[in-house]
């Protein structure tokens, strides 16, 4: 599509509670950083994914290392080349299939002739040729109600080498601060609640009778 406004990208922004932005990472000189910022406060609930920068945040939203199984995106945002776009999209295919896919957004500069056939023919909702930082922001959309922001959570390995992980747990927008270990497992509440990552599986193991799952996981920590 051109630039300009279309109901069906309205309906389908506005329902959406989550927008995944693929290549959010700390890199601050990185439009897909400054989405991060852009869009803050517009209600929606922000999830970056950075393979190498996982574990930090932007905004007090941290970023993950990738879509995890059991997460199913509503808007999913490339800010990736056209190759590893093209990539990102083949293994959401192969994940969701085609009757599931979330909308893709192709930013400019992550479009090609081969991903744009691979769409078409999937019949995958998509939008190219606009951005969506600049679509929210000059028609002004909020998202209402607005989604709450949920605490956080992150597994890394223990700094003396014994083998052993810590689990930590943040308030909702709390900058995590430096780690120097490997990291094993992060995401907020919603991403523990759904993963199908053996840790956060293992974390929903151990809640007790009755037990909230926001409980058990600031308890473990």
């Amino acid at each position: 599509m051109s630039e300009g406004r279309t109901d069906w990208i309205d309906e389908e922004i506005s329902q959406a509670r989550s927008i995944h932005i693929l290549g959010a990472g700390l890199n601050a000189e990185r439009p897909a950083h400054r989405a991060i910022h852009d869009l803050d406060g517009r209600g929606w609930r922000l999830v970056p994914i950075h393979p190498r920068d996982a574990g930090n945040s932007i905004l007090g939203r941290v970023i993950r290392p990738e879509i995890e199984p059991g997460i199913e995106p509503e808007i999913v945002v490339m800010f990736l080349a056209p190759a590893r776009a093209q990539a990102a999209v083949m293994s959401m295919i192969v994940r969701y299939g085609s009757e599931h896919m979330p909308l893709i957004w192709l930013q400019r500069g992550a479009e090609s002739d081969e991903l744009a056939e691979m769409l078409e023919l999937n019949d995958i909702k998509h939008v190219k040729q606009d951005c969506i930082v600049e679509y929210i922001t000059r028609n002004d959309m909020q998202r209402s109600p607005q989604v709450q922001d949920y605490p956080w959570f992150r597994q890394i390995s223990d700094e003396d080498g014994s083998g052993c992980s810590v689990w930590q747990a943040f308030e909702p927008l709390q900058d995590g601060g430096d780690f120097n270990t490997e990291l094993e497992w992060v995401g907020d509440l919603d991403d523990l609640a759904n993963s199908q990552h053996t840790i956060a599986r293992y974390i929903r193991g151990l809640a007790q009778v009755d037990e909230p799952l926001i409980d058990t996981a600031t308890r473990l920590a």
